[in-house]
């Protein structure tokens, strides 16, 4: 298939996202305490939850998110100061009360590495991440993946990382000078919809470096038209989810 009939159909299935024929209305993360959207602990809410967002419903992740978040019990989890203060079982009693810790000892592991990254580098405050490095995607995702890859555990993968910046993106009221950088984040559904398209073929589709291939192909492909990566990752995710809905002539 060629770029252009590609495109042709990137654009039908964003107007059937618009008629609301793959659903949408309510996503994953809309599953949040309506904070304030520049506040540091709307940051943090969408930030933590982010590590633990592997092989698992993303709708799910983020209601027991939201339960662990509104109970006073477990909330405390959220905030990395407080958080570092209580014991290893503490936390892990509060991550997996919701189940928002599938794995309770890995991934509580994982939250409190976070908690101790943001406490020695930004004292606490993840919007200093964005403020020191000019909320420059490039400058930002080469810091976390590259330069201190292992103080970010998860968030610094292909598939989290990009999506996590979408988020914030989305869910805060920050702005980025060159969004266009920001790739599809090539979770399963969106490699699925890759496939699905004859972006890229099977055995690609099947390699280990299956999500570097798929955003850097959608990368390329959108290059020169009037969409940047994640202008239509929410729409591909969506028509995968929903079984590849037929495609409008």
């Amino acid at each position: 298939m060629s770029d252009k009939n590609i495109i042709e159909k990137i654009d039908k299935i964003m107007e059937m996202y618009k008629r609301g024929e793959l659903g949408g209305e309510i996503m994953p993360e809309d599953s949040n305490p309506h904070l304030n959207k520049d506040s540091l602990e709307n940051y943090l809410y969408y930030t933590l939850p982010m590590a633990l967002n592997y092989q698992r419903n993303s709708y799910t992740l983020w209601e027991s998110a939201l339960n662990t978040y509104i109970d006073k019990e477990t909330n405390f989890v959220f905030n990395p100061e407080q958080c570092l203060k209580h014991s290893f079982e503490d936390v892990q009693k509060a991550l997996t009360k919701y189940k928002l810790a599938l794995q309770k000892q890995k991934q509580t592991e994982i939250w409190i590495k976070l908690c101790k990254t943001f406490m020695k580098l930004f004292n606490g405050d993840i919007r200093k991440l964005f403020d020191d490095l000019d909320n420059d995607i490039e400058k930002i995702r080469d810091f976390i993946q590259n330069k201190n890859k292992k103080e970010f555990p998860y968030l610094s993968g292909i598939k989290i990382c990009n999506y996590w910046l979408y988020v914030i993106y989305q869910y805060t009221g920050r702005k980025y000078k060159n969004i266009h950088k920001i790739t599809v984040a090539p979770d399963t559904h969106v490699c699925k919809a890759t496939l699905k398209l004859g972006v890229i073929t099977e055995e690609e589709f099947n390699s280990n470096d299956v999500q570097l291939i798929v955003a850097e192909k959608w990368e390329k492909l959108l290059e020169k038209t009037k969409y940047k990566p994640i202008d239509i990752h929410t729409q591909l995710w969506l028509w995968s989810r929903n079984g590849f809905r037929e495609i409008a002539n």
